[in-house]
């Protein structure tokens, strides 16, 4: 009866603090986005889905219901006329992946929408500003062809980069314009200009696809378009993904192609759609009256080479109307099947910054050494002067030797090298198009004069993804490492999720994503991102259920790039972080059958439950401590044995396809994999868990892995995790773990009771410890733990990332734990979460905020002595559940209002609003 009561005065309390009197005035409806994203210009889905957040200030806010409008007229819809759907009053707390169901929407059409809701005291709020959404192409609406150079000429060979093709076509209007539409895209990369002015902000384009089963396609509103005098749109094309080199060149495989894993045959399409004042539409495609010329100055174009640019060749005026093209020959064009053709479905890659260098020194004659002072992706953007045909080299690497040269072993078969061949002695302002370097320094040969650091820019590129989180803290190497981690986010964010963008590799690695999952998305909106990319996933798989190693798959069909454990595992595991972390329920439709074929494939192949066979490679725990090479370091013990290994991924991925069958109300489903996966749970803690806690291998890793995973009865968790911390100390409380299981120990430390250890970890600045690298001058998270010693110099060039965002997942930790910002994952799309702050380590302060599909959570703490003032912020149509730090607290003041006692399982509920509480200790 006592303990009732007690909660009986917490619930009081709260809801005393978060009540008040709420009027229309309060609250607003804002951030609208249509699958994910603000006004798209195409989206691929008959049954859309809206969200949107509520901006009020009132505590305890929450909605009721909802109701949304949506129409072809932008005043109409705001007049409430000739809707072709409105939903009406429609009782729901949630306000993200409401799918529209109206009339079946027309293709290629712009729509409108609005959205009001109403509160949890009846109030209804004024409509939000309007929204819209353009319709993707269908077959039917398509009447554009790819074109190109004739085959004779464009496909050369497996080896030779051949000069970009320059494309152009003229054209008249006459009439008054309303809106102009382009949709593009390419079997290679493209750029584009209407009459001289690039369209969009976009590089990089298409994107990187399986190109055989979707080729991406962009869309750009046109305002540039003149009326009654001729128009010219341009366009450049290069190899990109789709005919470049890509990472498996490195293994040499027979019948694999250095050049040209998609195709060779570089190809454009492009279709202009005007919609007129007076009502009237035309369309323009691309087709057999446009020209080419095949000899521009764009020698050649490559992204993991570089670029060759010679001004000897440039051709003036070649983007405008008037230019003479009379020696331009006719394009070629290509049967165009439209079924693979796709609406682009996440953020373009942009220019995201801008840096100047922090130094130029002078290496040789004729050489100079520029630092820009960030490892950083992109390219450099420079004013060189020089005589007629001198070549400027431009070497990009992110490191230097001992003798002040760029550091460039590690590069493999990527050479990084824009070279500029001049013709006068006029300075140029120059920078590639077609490629991107992944470099922190650059080695000019070949300049007369020294540079000035004002001639000199780093361009950023990056999937423009909005930023989401924010992270800071009273130690400033942990804040230093919070900067690296976006870094190394950016760096591996270009329309895959890369293991590096440096060397001849830049794939999208399976294992690398799934573990630094969360931290980019705690970063980042990564939902339109990691939809996209899903599609790339279930695109590898193989039939029988494999999955590919790498995403899109650029691998031949080798059983050592399939189903490695913990690679192929993020076929399941990245769509259940977009279920959670948005609520996205359709993703898990889309990937079910997907996740099914894999796991039944497993089970297949090893029946006895244990999962040894058809593991491909079999990465492991890549890079633990056992590849560490240090005098002072074990060279053993870090390696969790494979069948533990293994057999953990089996069951955590049987879990969760139990979960989606659950989701999906597949009852059949739920009840079968619900039941294997108890069987193997029951196997593995038969063969691999003992009496005593500890688990075969006695490594940290799998220590972790298990606790992680929950593949240990709840009365032996703290025995295991005492394992944990005596495994710890045996490599003298440094880690011996790699790129799965680090993130793994550091949350389970923490939800342990070990969090003062977790902090001595993540504070270290031994080796192996991300504070080791910072010391090394790290501006990004480096591949390996001993990627430099100094003394030593550098790991194995063969394998030797300076930009690899894997060890960055501590990200998710310093979120989680130091901050205190934890996700529900019985309730997704951060409809409750957790407040949960830890203090430990050097840590007196933090602060840092999340913006989740329902709002910004946010989160600040100061210690003082044994006083603890915490001030958090919970979006509107949001609960959440504080909890109260164990151990020393005794006094509790929550909004300047004293909580009587502390309830005994120390969780307090907290309703939308600012909160204010003060916790006083011993």
């Amino acid at each position: 009866m006592k303990k009732k009561s007690i909660y009986l005065l917490v619930f009081l309390l709260v809801i005393i603090i978060g009540k008040a009197c709420v009027k229309q005035e309060d609250f607003k409806v804002v951030n609208l986005h249509c699958e994910y994203l603000s006004d798209p210009l195409h989206i691929d889905t008959d049954h859309p889905r809206f969200s949107w957040t509520i901006n009020s200030e009132l505590a305890g806010f929450e909605q009721q219901a909802y109701e949304i409008r949506v129409g072809m007229d932008i005043e109409k819809v705001e007049k409430n006329r000739d809707l072709v759907w409105q939903s009406g009053e429609v009782s729901s707390i949630h306000s993200n992946q409401i799918a529209y169901n109206g009339d079946q929407l027309k293709p290629n059409t712009q729509y409108y929408w609005q959205v009001r809701v109403w509160s949890n005291e009846e109030e209804v709020s004024d409509w939000s500003n309007p929204a819209s959404f353009h319709t993707g192409h269908t077959a039917k609406t398509w009447q554009a062809q790819w074109i190109g150079l004739p085959v004779s000429q464009a496909a050369k060979d497996d080896y030779t980069c051949p000069p970009s093709p320059m494309l152009r076509y003229v054209f008249t209007i006459e009439k008054p314009i309303k809106k102009a539409i382009l949709s593009a895209s390419a079997k290679g990369i493209y750029e584009a200009w209407m009459n001289g002015e690039k369209i969009g902000q976009q590089y990089l384009a298409p994107g990187w696809t399986d190109y055989a089963q979707r080729i991406q396609y962009q869309t750009y509103p046109i305002g540039s378009l003149k009326t009654g005098v001729k128009n010219c749109i341009s366009v450049v094309l290069a190899d990109g993904w789709y005919a470049g080199r890509l990472g498996p060149i490195d293994w040499n495989f027979e019948g694999y192609p250095w050049r040209g894993w998609y195709g060779r045959d570089l190809r454009f399409l492009g279709q202009l759609d005007i919609w007129y004042e007076d009502g009237s539409f035309e369309t323009i495609g691309t087709d057999e009256s446009w020209q080419y010329f095949e000899d521009g100055p764009i020698r050649s174009a490559d992204i993991f080479v570089g670029v060759e640019y010679d001004f000897n060749h440039e051709i003036e005026g070649w983007q405008m109307p008037d230019f003479d093209a009379s020696a331009w020959k006719k394009v070629s064009v290509e049967k165009t099947d439209y079924s693979v053709l796709a609406p682009q479905l996440d953020q373009p890659i942009e220019v995201i910054k801008q840096l100047k260098p922090i130094a130029v020194e002078e290496l040789g004659d004729q050489v100079y050494i520029v630092d820009m002072g960030q490892n950083m992706v992109g390219w450099l953007k420079i004013a060189l002067q020089g005589e007629p045909s001198d070549t400027i080299v431009l070497k990009h690497g992110e490191m230097l030797n001992a003798d002040g040269s760029v550091h460039r072993d590690n590069l493999r078969n990527a050479p990084q090298i824009d070279q500029y061949i001049l013709a006068d002695n006029t300075e140029q302002v120059i920078e590639p198009l077609f490629t991107f370097h992944g470099f922190r320094y650059v080695q000019i040969e070949g300049l007369r004069n020294a540079p000035d650091l004002s001639d000199i820019t780093g361009i950023v590129l990056v999937s423009s993804t909005p930023n989401t989180g924010s992270f800071s803290c009273s130690n400033n190497m942990i804040n230093k490492l919070v900067e690296n981690i976006r870094w190394t986010q950016w760096g591996n964010q270009l329309s895959v999720p890369t293991d590096c963008p440096q060397r001849s590799e830049r794939m999208g690695w399976m294992g690398d994503a799934q573990v630094f999952a969360q931290t980019a998305i705690y970063n980042h909106d990564m939902s339109a991102f990691y939809s996209k990319w899903g599609i790339d996933v279930i695109h590898a798989q193989l039939a029988s259920g494999e999955f590919s190693d790498v995403s899109p798959r650029a691998m031949p069909l080798v059983p050592r790039f399939f189903n490695a454990p913990g690679w192929a595992d993020a076929g399941l595991i990245v769509p259940f972080r977009l279920y959670e972390n948005y609520g996205d329920v359709r993703v898990i439709e889309r990937h079910y059958n997907s996740m099914k074929k894999y796991v039944d494939r497993i089970h297949e192949l090893n029946p006895d439950l244990i999962y040894m066979n058809g593991t491909g490679h079999a990465y492991n725990d890549w890079l633990n401590g056992n590849t560490i090479i240090s005098e002072d370091y074990p060279n053993t013990g870090g390696e969790v044995p494979r069948p533990v290994f293994n057999t953990a991924f089996f069951i955590r991925s049987t879990r969760l396809l139990a979960k989606a069958a659950e989701i999906l109300n597949k009852t059949d489903d739920f009840a079968k994999y619900t039941s294997l996966a108890g069987q193997t749970l029951e196997k593995f803690q038969e063969m691999f868990l003992f009496e005593d806690g500890s688990i075969t291998g006695d490594t940290q890793a799998g220590y972790a892995i298990a606790l992680s995973f929950d593949l240990v009865p709840d009365e032996l968790r703290p025995t295991v995790a005492k394992m944990l911390v005596d495994a710890i100390k045996a490599y003298d409380n440094r880690m011996s773990t790699g790129f799965i299981s680090t993130i793994c120990m550091m949350d389970e430390l923490s939800e342990a009771g070990y969090h003062e250890l977790a902090c001595q970890l993540a504070e270290s600045t031994r080796l192996p410890s991300w504070g080791y690298s910072i010391e090394q001058g790290a501006t990004t998270i480096w591949e390996r733990w001993d990627a430099y010693v100094k003394g030593r110099g550098f790991q194995n060039p063969g394998m030797n990332s300076f930009n690899h965002y894997t060890f960055g997942s501590i990200g998710e930790w310093l979120y989680k734990h130091v901050l205190g910002i934890a996700i529900d994952p019985e309730s997704p799309g951060w409809k409750h979460f957790y407040l949960q702050p830890k203090m430990g380590g050097s840590f007196t302060w933090a602060k840092g905020h999340y913006q989740s599909i329902y709002g910004p959570i946010s989160m600040d703490w100061k210690l003082n002595k044994n006083v603890l003032d915490v001030v958090v912020e919970i979006p509107a149509n949001t609960r959440a559940t504080f909890i109260l730090p164990t151990g020393y607290i005794t006094d509790v003041t929550i909004d300047e209002n004293e909580l009587i006692q502390i309830p005994p399982d120390r969780q307090i509920r907290l309703e939308a609003g600012k909160h204010t509480l003060k916790l006083i200790g011993k």
